[in-house]
């Protein structure tokens, strides 16, 4: 038989051949969130995926633009729900960048105590998530009872859990008390106890290296092309850490490593964070036991809002705190670029003011949008139920992607 006539035949049966098309969400429980991925499917391995974005787009940018400034804290509390002190934090530091403030050593060493707390709650979710995904139920709902005792030290710290909307342009609204530091200390104590089990229980578990080692693997030179960020970047054996690269708030005081993998697959990514979660309790144990004297806000009248006594009680606080929440009180014109070191990553506040009450424009770069431009990539001739544990892995945060 001809040459020519073998390559008809393998065009005709290309041609015969089909393919099966599967919409993996957009409320699918395994998804985890809003996601829709329409998968191209030869039986149960996937040959094309492409993803819609912007199924929970709530204009959180042009929301910004029309509030002030401090009012913006409860809209970057709804971009990565599962870390949202982070993105408070971050946004005041932002704001306290174009103000030219100066917080005390004591409001950031508090915010590092917070931070952390959110960098393990945020991690919590992903890994013992991944572990549910591989058929490991019982660890998801015990490790799951400490992330409520971070909910709790929120509580007990500003009054809300989830979306915290946590301190303020300056520092925060009230200092820690003995029971915060005691809640906190239980926690740094009781907690370690418990990650050593969920780790015993999945890190060396045959069926879950099974699951997850070359799942979802990406390079590190392709995962910096797609500006990769965070846990899932350094799970691809690069070593790129905000806190460290450009410090703020005082991480340059702190003794921790940065956790770095080598394959960059689920196994890796999930590696990182049970590490990074380690450092999170040691950067912690330092903040608590180096916490400065001094206030825990700074003294800027004019942006800091007043204590309640006193808007209640006076005419002059009454006066100041409707102007601070108005936004009727001046600032500079300018441009900033600040980022922390989120549960996922890079988490960049881009903000432009033209000296009005609020700002001018507003752009959040969010880790998750950016990394899952890639997951299709990922998943490219995986089998179907591999796309899941990699979504997990990845820790794609829908109120982050669609911002």
């Amino acid at each position: 038989m001809s040459e020519i006539v073998i390559k008809h035949i393998d065009h005709l049966e290309e041609e015969i051949k089909q393919y099966n098309y599967l919409n993996l969400g957009p409320t699918h429980p395994a998804t985890h969130g809003i996601f829709q991925n329409v998968l191209k499917m030869d039986g149960e391995i996937i040959v094309e995926a492409e993803p819609t974005i912007g199924y929970i787009h709530r204009a959180f940018e042009k929301l910004a633009e029309n509030r002030p400034f401090n009012q913006v804290t409860t809209i970057t509390d709804r971009l990565n729900y599962c870390s949202s002190p982070i993105n408070n934090i971050g946004w005041h530091q932002t704001v306290e960048k174009l103000l030219n403030i100066e917080v005390p050593k004591r409001v950031d060493y508090m915010r590092i105590v917070i931070m952390e707390l959110a960098r393990i709650s945020d991690h919590i979710i992903c890994n013992s998530v991944v572990a549910v995904d591989t058929g490991a139920l019982t660890g998801f709902l015990y490790i799951f009872q400490w992330r409520e005792k971070i909910y709790e030290i929120y509580e007990q710290i500003c009054g809300a859990r989830l979306t915290t909307n946590i301190g303020r342009i300056g520092g925060f609204e009230r200092d820690f008390n003995d029971d915060i530091i005691k809640r906190i200390e239980e926690f740094l104590t009781e907690f370690p106890l418990v990650l050593k089990e969920f780790e015993k229980m999945v890190l060396r578990n045959r069926i879950f290296m099974d699951r997850t080692i070359n799942t979802g693997a990406i390079s590190g030179d392709r995962a910096l092309e797609y500006s990769f960020t965070g846990p899932n970047l350094r799970a691809a054996g690069v070593d790129y850490d905000v806190r460290v690269m450009t410090p703020y708030a005082s991480y340059q005081d702190f003794e921790f490593m940065i956790p770095v993998g080598t394959n960059g697959d689920a196994y890796d990514r999930f590696c990182v964070r049970e590490e990074e979660m380690w450092e999170s309790l040691s950067i912690i144990k330092q903040a608590i036991q180096k916490m400065p004297k001094g206030d825990f806000y700074a003294d800027v009248p004019a942006f800091y809002l007043p204590p309640k006594e006193d808007v209640y009680n006076t005419m002059e606080g009454l006066i100041w705190h409707f102007k601070i929440v108005m936004g009727e009180v001046d600032v500079p014109k300018g441009q900033v670029y600040h980022s922390v070191e989120g549960g996922n990553g890079e988490l960049g506040f881009y903000l432009v003011s033209d000296g009005g009450r609020q700002p001018y424009r507003l752009h959040f770069r969010r880790p998750c949008f950016i990394y899952y431009q890639a997951y299709p990539e990922m998943i490219r001739g995986s089998m179907l139920s591999d796309a899941i544990i990699t979504l997990s892995s990845l820790n794609v945060i829908a109120g982050e992607l669609d911002a």
